[in-house]
């Protein structure tokens, strides 16, 4: 008979139970480009199924080692085959476009909750949860502070992703990530926006941002599956502080490009997007300890310098 936790919402069969541990079983929800560089890490053993609404992505899932299963987040109808399969979970979705809660995790949370529970369960939000913290260097601690529903909307995902280990016992680990950039990723790396001409900010007027090389990503989500401790937010983040501006200039030397214009913050607000805009209102500083002595990451990547070109 369904019942419900003291501490959460989500209904399951009284006769589930986590599912063995013994078994290798892992369901990326939203794999992506993260995703399918967490595939090229896995150990050959392990059975993976990756969620996928598009029928089109099928055939480079299974080429890159994962079962594909055709089911999409905003139709709960279609996620019934999720129940009970895997014994660890690694959701690197986004939430929809629209609205202040994750319905999309939810209806992930109700699948998985129908059958045997997984395990472990990794979640990777981002770093907007803080909102502006005017430039201050600050670890996991920090209470959230949401400025936008697109923040928002992560905020509410980890909350409903923590009850839900709390209530039934599963470990819950959340990666809080910024900026993610790849040499390789589609629209992943400064160059594109450079090639643009885009303009940044003043120094005076500047934001401090920081940066994740995409391979580190994986590989803390990685590590994250194996060894992340129970209901733990960790940053993943690499070593560098730096203002936008300088981290574009970087970006610009080391691709042999121009560096991108200088403008005042109310110049900004005549060229670029509100979403561009968006992040120029936001300055904050990461501290990354738990993600070197929690999850043990030696970063490949510890400087943008490192990463650009590789």
């Amino acid at each position: 008979m369904p019942f419900k936790t003291k501490s959460s919402s989500f209904c399951r069969d009284s006769r589930a139970k986590p599912a063995p541990s013994s078994a290798p079983r892992l369901l990326i929800v939203g794999c992506g480009d993260v995703g399918l560089r967490v595939l090229r890490l896995l150990p050959q053993h392990w059975h993976v199924m990756a969620l996928s609404s598009s029928p089109d992505r099928h055939a480079s899932l299974r080429a890159a080692g994962a079962i594909p299963v055709l089911g999409n987040l905003d139709q709960p109808e279609t996620l019934r085959r999720l129940a009970g399969w895997a014994d660890r979970v690694l959701h690197l979705a986004p939430p929809a476009a629209l609205g202040s809660r994750d319905l999309r995790t939810r209806n992930l949370l109700q699948a998985l909750a129908r059958r045997s529970l997984p395990t472990r369960l990794v979640y990777a939000s981002t770093s907007g949860v803080y909102g502006d913290c005017q430039g201050q260097r600050f670890d996991e601690t920090r209470p959230t502070a949401a400025a936008s529903d697109r923040a928002q909307r992560r905020v509410d995902a980890e909350r409903q992703l923590r009850e839900f280990g709390r209530g039934f016992g599963v470990a819950m680990t959340v990666l809080r990530v910024p900026g993610i950039y790849a040499s390789d990723r589609v629209g992943g790396h400064p160059r594109d926006r450079l090639k643009r001409g885009t303009p940044v900010l003043r120094r005076e007027d500047d934001v401090y941002t920081n940066h994740i090389h995409a391979d580190d990503l994986a590989r803390a989500c990685v590590r994250a599956l194996f060894q992340g401790r129970p209901q733990r937010l960790v940053h993943v983040c690499d070593d560098s502080e730096l203002l936008m501006g300088d981290y574009f200039d970087l970006a610009a030397d080391l691709c042999g490009l121009a560096k991108p214009p200088r403008v005042s913050r109310a110049e900004a607000k005549e060229l670029l997007s509100p979403m561009q805009m968006s992040f120029l209102s936001e300055s904050r500083r990461l501290i990354n300890h738990r993600l070197k002595s929690e999850l043990g990451l030696r970063l490949r990547y510890p400087l943008p310098q490192d990463g650009l070109l590789a």
